[in-house]
């Protein structure tokens, strides 16, 4: 059985824009990196409990890894991704919402799971974000952010 998780891509929007150029930049998403394995960097996101649907795990994931409860975000409608990869040679699905935040200063809370945090620009997050199918989805994020102006 394939393996599952839901989490959440949170972001932030630092100031009101009005024009799409300026919102490239105005835009930062929150990435945490793992206390394990290769200390890699990821959205908060986990394993789908018995009895959970997906987006339940996602907002239980997102709080219990960066201290962010669904009241300080709005999660937006029309933008659901999924990934489809092997861990440990198990097929695993992740499946990712986009999150904004509703006050850029709200403070993240990590949990034992993670030892940072940041907030960063779509190209900054695509750095940290070492595997090509979670850099394909935070630009997906990024241009369904866009296109919303």
């Amino acid at each position: 059985m394939a393996l599952r998780a839901c989490g959440l891509i949170v972001f932030r929007k630092l100031q009101p824009v009005s024009s799409p150029p300026a919102l490239e930049n105005n835009i930062e998403y929150l990435l945490l990196q793992t206390s394990y394995g290769t200390h890699h960097w990821t959205p908060p996101k986990g394993h789908v409990d018995p009895g959970e649907d997906d987006l339940q795990t996602a907002l239980r994931e997102t709080q219990e890894e960066a201290g962010l409860d669904s009241s300080q975000f709005t999660v937006l409608e029309g933008f659901k991704k999924e990934l489809n990869y092997t861990v440990k040679g198990k097929p695993k699905t992740v499946i990712y919402w986009l999150a904004e935040m509703k006050d850029c200063n709200t403070a993240v809370r990590l949990s034992s799971e993670h030892q940072a945090f940041r907030w960063l620009t779509l190209s900054e997050a695509c750095k940290l974000a070492e595997y090509q199918d979670m850099q394909s989805v935070l630009k997906e994020a990024h241009q369904f952010l866009c296109s919303q102006v």
